[in-house]
């Protein structure tokens, strides 16, 4: 028999054959579109370092929910921008706060047609800037208080909640904080309400271009609660304690320089994997693409694909709309 006897490039010959083996397929309802609202603004305004995104005014924000909704995108997750700060971070149990706000307008203008979801942490709301309220005296003064942040959690979601979110995204990296926020839904009656636990969040260096867009006031880091970028097998005891204390739904943060640890985590849990693919992710695509150096809608399509093919069933991703439309374009 003539060598050859395999030629798995007979599968690859036509785009009709590839199009029929193909072992993974992203759906346009599997993306989910990060969006910010930024408290008194008349127009949107572009974000510099996260090119294509803006931060929104409340008329653009539904506007612009509507544009994804039209692509196919499977949900939004929203991110508020406040006018003023404090060190408990008021603002976000706020009613009338920007993010409530921008919940109940997007609950009100495509709640019935897409999933409407809530970034629930404080570091958007706390002048310094940290995903809790700080211990003010003794040796651990100025770090982040695990337990006190969890009563401004629970607040939070009761909050979200009664704003329109229907999914609570807890990216603190909080010891408990998927526990107590489930049984304090549970109490109110809000058993409704789905938490994804960003469960192996790391102190990466990849979230730079979104903290110009959320104006963040962090001085200093966030490695004493996010985890270490060198660590592999931890993640997989964050993500079993977050199931454990009754997470919806898990995720992986960042998502390209993480996809072990995805693989991993999909492979452990029979709840939802999902991954967040973040700014720094978008930064160097846009800037490499700018200059020509790389295609930017295959590698767009590409790194969701490698996302997917590890293992997520959702990507949070600020592509999605445009994705969504090659998606659907075929």
């Amino acid at each position: 028999m003539p060598f050859p006897i395999e030629r798995p490039r007979r599968l690859r010959a036509t785009p009709a054959l590839r199009s029929l083996v193909r072992e993974q397929r992203l759906h346009p309802g599997q993306l989910v579109l990060p969006m910010f609202v930024k408290e008194g603004l008349d127009s949107p305004r572009e974000v510099t370092s996260l090119p294509g995104v803006v931060q929104h005014s409340r008329a653009s924000l539904v506007d612009a929910a509507h544009e994804a909704v039209e692509a196919g995108v499977g949900g939004l997750m929203l991110f508020g921008v406040p006018a003023e700060r404090d060190a408990r971070g008021s603002g976000a149990d706020d009613p009338e706060g920007i993010l409530n706000l921008g919940l109940r307008d997007l609950a009100d203008a495509v709640g019935d047609e897409c999933v409407v979801m809530a970034d629930l942490c404080l570091d958007e709301f706390t002048d310094h800037g940290h995903c809790g309220v700080l211990v003010e005296d003794g040796p651990r003064a100025g770090t982040v208080d695990n337990d006190a942040t969890l009563a401004r959690y629970t607040s939070t979601a009761l909050a979200q909640a009664a704003a329109g979110a229907t999914v609570l995204g807890l990216s603190g990296m909080m010891d408990g904080q998927v526990g107590v926020v489930r049984a304090a839904l549970d109490e109110a009656g809000r058993d409704d309400v789905v938490l994804l636990a960003y469960a192996a969040k790391y102190a990466s260096a990849f979230y730079g271009p979104f903290r110009e867009a959320v104006e963040s006031t962090l001085v200093g880091d966030r490695r004493a609660y996010q985890q270490d970028p060198a660590n592999r097998r931890e993640a997989l005891r964050e993500v079993r304690l977050d199931v454990e204390e009754g997470a919806d739904v898990v995720m992986v943060k960042p998502a390209l320089p993480y996809l072990d640890v995805l693989s991993d985590v999909a492979q452990a849990v029979d709840v939802p994997v999902w991954a967040y693919q973040v700014s720094g992710e978008l930064a160097m695509v846009e800037a490499a693409a700018a200059r020509g150096w790389l295609d930017r809608e295959r590698t767009i399509l590409e790194t969701l694909a490698s996302v997917q093919r590890a293992g997520a069933d959702a990507v949070l991703t600020y592509w999605a709309v445009e994705a969504a439309r090659w998606l659907r374009r075929g």
